[in-house]
């Protein structure tokens, strides 16, 4: 698991919004790829790839790991060197169509990744989960949540930490890849059902009597 780094610099935050920019972090997440990899994975253009992977280097969220000749040029190899996390104080000072930007980039490949998982049989094992869970909260409700999810991802890296060094010690036997997505978020308001003038309330209670 790579570390998560705290951004502070609003010019890489709002570079984040861009989706293909998300997308190129998904793949470098999981290994070390070079952009002609990276567009044929996402089958997107090189050249935009290209340009995405240039700003994220810039950025410093990745860097440079190898360099491999191949007919006449050099392929470049990339590797996430930290994933990006973006403190509550950050957040708090995009503007809202920068976070819906960001929040749809991230949701994404999510989304693909889920529908992919459930289609091959990812939620066959025993050990998976899939739930759902209405909350009805208060402001500090809602803080007091928060700090549990964190909570719960700090201890989900404890125990891949643990899970690696017993892999290791295995030759990574048993080994397999998992995913956890942890969303908290307010629910869309509930649409009101019309309201029914007194007068018509009444009379229908008077048709309920005398049918």
């Amino acid at each position: 698991m790579k570390p998560y780094a705290d951004l502070t610099d609003q010019r890489v935050i709002k570079a984040l919004a861009h989706p293909m920019r998300v997308q190129v972090l998904n793949v470098l997440e999981q290994r070390a790829a070079s952009p002609s990899e990276i567009a044929d994975e996402l089958d997107l253009p090189l050249g935009n790839v290209s340009y995405h992977v240039r700003q994220l280097a810039a950025s410093g969220l990745i860097r440079l790991v190898r360099e491999t000749p191949r007919r006449g040029s050099v392929e470049h190899h990339y590797e996430l060197t930290a994933r990006p996390d973006i403190g509550d104080r950050e957040w708090a000072q995009l503007p809202d169509i920068v976070k819906h930007a960001m929040v749809s980039a991230a949701l994404g490949p999510i989304g693909r990744l889920v529908n992919e998982a459930a289609a091959t049989g990812g939620f066959t094992r025993t050990e998976a989960h899939l739930s759902r869970t209405a909350l009805t909260l208060d402001g500090q409700g809602w803080k007091d949540a928060s700090a549990e999810l964190v909570g719960v991802f700090e201890r989900l890296a404890k125990i891949e930490r643990e899970s690696q060094e017993r892999l290791e010690a295995a030759d990574h036997q048993d080994e397999s890849h998992s995913t956890v997505v942890l969303m908290h978020f307010e629910s869309p308001p509930v649409a009101a059902e019309p309201a029914v003038p007194r007068a018509e309330r009444r009379d229908a209670a008077d048709r309920a009597q005398t049918s």
